[in-house]
């Protein structure tokens, strides 16, 4: 068995280069063991956790589906909503919900206090992800390669998303 403290993780942040997008997270899982390009379900894990924070007024990343990937949320604090095809749901403390592959989805933060949360993903070999809001696919993830169709060249992430 191997133990850790989520308290005594390193918080990992990222930002888009306007911060529209823009996040922290505590990898769970990697501090576990979990390697993530590992075929063996032994040294990969057959899921994913991460603690996530979101500052008021963010979102990690843009609106987007997944190919294979299922993935469940739990909020522990701060307030927010989930961005889903059906538009958007508020979210609170103890919400808890799945998105199961190919349900595209956003979460943001529009309350005043930084918006906690736990996700568990089962991060399947071969995910691809695809991005509504400007018509882009990622390829290959974790390696991502971003594309649209109509591309010959490889995009960068946030491009038409900001």
């Amino acid at each position: 068995m191997k133990k850790i403290n989520t308290n005594e993780l390193e918080e990992l942040t990222w930002s888009s280069p306007t911060r529209k997008f823009a996040g922290a997270g505590k990898q769970v899982s990697a501090a576990l063991g979990r390697d993530p390009n590992s075929t063996d379900l032994m040294d990969r894990h057959p899921f994913d956790i991460e603690i996530s924070r979101i500052e008021p007024g963010k979102t990690p990343c843009p609106y987007h589906s997944h190919s294979h990937q299922w993935e469940f949320y739990h909020v522990i604090s701060g307030s927010g909503y989930v961005r889903h095809e059906g538009g958007k749901t508020p979210i609170v403390p103890g919400d808890a919900f799945l998105f199961k592959p190919g349900e595209a989805h956003a979460i943001g933060n529009d309350g005043d206090a930084d918006l906690v949360y736990y996700v568990v993903a089962d991060n399947p070999l071969n995910e691809t992800c695809y991005y509504p809001d400007s018509g882009k696919w990622a390829l290959g993830v974790p390696d991502d390669r971003i594309v649209r169709a109509s591309d010959a060249e490889s995009l960068d992430y946030f491009d038409g998303e900001e």
